[in-house]
């Protein structure tokens, strides 16, 4: 949702004769500033939508008086457009010690980048985020200029502050051009580690923003089988002083297998295990970004799947309908939930779930 803000001034004029005219004044001349003004507000949705087939082809073409949205249980007047418009892409790339084997896969992106995502006049810039933010590239749309912003990316500190360098693209995307369809394409895993905005925060940026993000996640499985482990502490207690079955080694190594431990830590994969059943109940921030925007998660192991689901990122963004209204209910504060549907049966149609917005008293409007 977008919120306009325009500024009017007026001035009182009076023509007399010029024999009735009184000398001006030689006091501070009356500037612009200094007039009446008022204030008025102009709310625009704006709601990209995606549709397609029950083969889940991406369906184009599609006629706008064939659309029909709803506000809060209320039909609403809109305007829709083919996606026409030029993209300003945000690619946030995790660059943290755990994605170490998997960043050349992602450094070979720039060349999909150019030619599938952008199209003819959008505009790309590159994040790379362990726990700094760090901006690789600045807005362009020189393929070769966003391959060397990703070739210098290389793996960092244990932390990964995915909700800062989301809260970080946001505004970027802020001060991009009205016209443009503003995008986030986040390379993570699902989790955030290390983050100081909170994820309500950047939830809100995505959604002032009028931004849609797209996620593709990192396996964390494969992650914590190929990350280099950091140089194990030291035991808490020697192995000589813990117990062993009758007969046994008392030595370093014997202990461990008996124990579970190396050298203090317990196996990673066994707790990566565990973390992975405990995500199936608890829904991720990614997943909390993409829904909320009416963006997707993909998500890939090998290069091949990498430039798949890139490919097909592409095909989305060149196939969706931009929906734009103004809401008739600008009384109703709170939560709104829009729906979209065609016409037309047999389609599925995602867009973004809603949005908030606060009352404006009946004098502003």
């Amino acid at each position: 949702m977008s919120l306009t803000r325009r500024i009017f001034t007026s001035a009182a004029a009076l023509t007399l004769p010029a024999w009735a005219q009184k000398p001006a004044d030689k006091g501070p001349e009356e500037s612009v500033e200094d007039l009446p003004k008022f204030v008025t507000f102009t709310r625009q949705v704006i709601a990209p939508t995606t549709v397609t087939d029950n083969s889940g082809r991406y369906v184009n073409g599609i006629p706008p008086h064939e659309f029909r949205l709803i506000d809060k249980g209320r039909v609403q007047k809109i305007t829709v457009e083919s996606a026409t418009q030029p993209l300003s892409l945000v690619v946030c790339v995790q660059a943290n010690n755990t994605v170490e084997q998997v960043l050349p896969n992602i450094k070979k992106i720039g060349p999909l980048l150019e030619g599938t995502i952008l199209g003819a006049s959008g505009q790309a810039a590159i994040l790379a985020f362990d726990h700094r933010i760090r901006l690789m590239q600045d807005w362009t749309r020189d393929g070769d200029a966003m391959t060397k912003a990703l070739n210098k990316i290389n793996a960092g500190s244990t932390t990964s502050a995915m909700t800062d360098a989301v809260i970080q693209a946001a505004r970027m995307l802020r001060n991009r051009p009205k016209e443009h369809r503003k995008v986030i394409l986040l390379i993570a895993e699902t989790r955030d580690k290390g983050s100081e905005g909170k994820t309500r925060q950047a939830l809100l940026e995505l959604q002032f923003g009028n931004i849609v993000l797209f996620s593709l996640n990192i396996n964390r499985l494969m992650t914590s089988l190929t990350t280099r482990q950091p140089p194990p502490r030291p035991p808490s207690v020697p192995s000589s002083a813990r117990h062993v079955p009758p007969g046994g080694l008392n030595t370093p190594e014997a202990v461990n297998a008996y124990t579970g431990h190396y050298n203090g830590n317990v196996m990673p994969l066994v707790v990566e295990v565990f973390r992975q059943a405990k995500s199936i109940f608890v829904d991720n921030q990614l997943e909390a970004f993409t829904k909320s925007t009416g963006g997707t998660e993909r998500s890939f192991l090998s290069y091949r799947d990498l430039e798949r689901v890139v490919l097909d990122i592409g095909e989305e963004l060149q196939s969706q309908y931009m929906i734009s209204y103004s809401p008739s209910n600008p009384d109703e504060g709170g939560y709104h939930e829009i729906t979209v549907e065609v016409i037309r049966g047999g389609y599925k149609v995602r867009t973004r779930p809603g949005y908030w917005m606060a009352a404006v008293p009946e004098h502003m409007r």
